[in-house]
């Protein structure tokens, strides 16, 4: 059996280690692990591959990989591999779900103490050498976390992981999700189906975005959302870029219709230069970094290696993806 590991990028980040490739050869001495590290060796080397252990696999490689019968991507988003290829030919298909829960849940807490608190308003005056506490203190006011009202929408690994930390610092936390039906997650008040979306935007004094890429979320906050929602509400996004109509988030943070935004994921990544989000005193930006941590390859690769010991036996895959739903 051949197992094409091709996880790279522009960026180290998210670029696997050649270690963690050593480590799986190690597990699996029986198996041929090929490393594509750019985007001809990989064609070249799924032409007779089995598996991929990849984040983005598009229809034209798959088109000239005909023995592969099963991707594991190594992030949570699924959508640069749920190409038309893969959905006719009912390759299987599995992500790393749930690996950057905990992690993002303590981003969005952090982002959101930031913005109630004004702190990155004070080190941008640290960095200017200004005492900023009259500014500080204006309003709208610092403001507690506790007792305000989250909105997340989209209660998966990463939405639940945040509604869990948000109540435990006293948060009242209701969430919108496409089966409302299903057991409520411990810490959510109240899950509502996705028609409910204009009632919660309307309350909420904090909204996240922890939703998957799908055709129903694109554009999910556009202006019209944004209209909705509170002049002192603040809005978090860790899903993805396409959930957000940006030029209407900048225009709206620029005329107060909501009191702030932390983005740590975009459109295009990374923004203009242009945007005026770099620039908005109301806005905490992250290069989306909310899902990294230190032991991250370290996890993953154990979360492939487990799956990789069942697909040999035959047993059931954790963290299947349906490609219909998009998650």
């Amino acid at each position: 059996m051949k197992v094409l590991v091709a996880i790279f990028s522009v960026t180290d980040t998210w670029t696997i280690p050649g270690r963690h490739v050593g480590i799986l050869r190690q597990r699996f001495p029986d198996l041929t692990f090929a490393h594509a590290t750019d985007h001809d060796s990989m064609v070249r080397e799924a032409a007779d591959a089995d598996v991929a252990f990849s984040s983005l696999l598009r229809g034209d490689v798959l088109a000239g990989a005909p023995r592969l019968r099963w991707i594991h991507s190594s992030a949570a988003g699924v959508g640069s591999l749920l190409s038309a290829e893969l959905k006719a030919r009912r390759v299987l298909l599995t992500n790393s779900r749930g690996v950057h829960a905990d992690f993002i849940a303590e981003h969005v807490v952090a982002v959101t103490l930031m913005l109630f608190r004004k702190l990155h308003l004070a080190v941008r005056r640290q960095v200017e050498g200004r005492w900023a506490q009259a500014e500080m203190n204006a309003p709208p006011p610092p403001r507690l976390l506790r007792g305000a009202h989250v909105g997340v929408v989209g209660l998966g690994a990463i939405g639940t992981a945040v509604a869990r930390a948000m109540a435990g610092l006293g948060a009242e936390v209701h969430g919108i999700r496409r089966r409302p039906g299903r057991e409520r997650p411990h810490g959510v008040k109240r899950v509502g189906a996705p028609e409910e979306l204009p009632a919660l935007l309307a309350r909420a004094d904090v909204v996240v975005l922890a939703a998957p890429s799908t055709a129903e979320t694109r554009g999910l906050i556009g202006r019209h959302e944004l209209a909705l929602m509170r002049r002192d509400a603040v809005l978090v996004n860790v899903a993805r870029g396409r959930l957000v109509e940006q030029d209407a988030l900048a225009d709206a943070l620029a005329r107060g219709v909501i009191a702030g935004a932390a983005l740590d994921v975009f459109e295009h990544e990374p923004p203009d230069p242009a945007s005026p989000l770099w620039r908005l005193p109301n806005v905490v930006l992250t290069p989306h970094t909310a899902g990294f941590r230190a032991d991250y390859w370290d996890v993953v690769t154990d979360l492939f290696s487990e799956n990789l010991r069942r697909y040999r036996r035959g047993d059931t895959l954790l963290n299947v993806v349906d490609p219909e739903a998009g998650y």
